[in-house]
């Protein structure tokens, strides 16, 4: 039989840096989960991933207390940063632009994340990179 779904609990946590302090700490422990289990497990699981980038992860808590966790990859923003150099998106973007993208970036990142993203191709996943990176205040080198 199986068990009974306590609720889901969706975070973003740094890679390798989850610690009992809030935002896990408070989600886990309103639900009764063992927070130090969950921070050593997602420490270990993401252990070979970049040191602090952003890991969404879905936990699912059961009703006796157990729970199972899904990482996913980091958001696209956090590969269009690093591929333009920049610490963040413009506040006013189609005003400025605050970097440059080459279709090769849009590329590589809409292969990376193509697991995480609702695209049926290629095509499909680097139309919502591209976006992402205009509407981030980006300009896309050979469009």
């Amino acid at each position: 039989m199986a068990k009974e779904i306590l609720g889901l609990i969706k975070l973003q946590i740094p890679a390798g840096g989850a610690n009992p302090s809030p935002p896990v700490g408070p989600a886990l422990g309103q639900r009764g989960l063992n927070i130090m289990d969950f921070c050593k497990a997602f420490n270990d699981k993401t252990k070979d991933i970049e040191k602090g980038a952003p890991i969404p992860v879905v936990i699912t808590a059961y009703k006796d207390r157990t729970f199972d966790f899904v990482t996913k990859l980091p958001p696209v923003s956090f590969y269009l940063k690093k591929a333009a150099k920049i610490k963040k998106g413009n506040s006013t973007p189609g005003r400025t632009l605050v970097g440059k993208v080459s279709m090769q970036d849009i590329e590589k990142i809409a292969k990376e994340k193509m697991q995480d993203l609702n695209a049926i191709d290629l095509d499909g996943a680097m139309n919502m990179v591209k976006g992402s990176a205009v509407s981030m205040g980006m300009e896309v080198e050979g469009k």
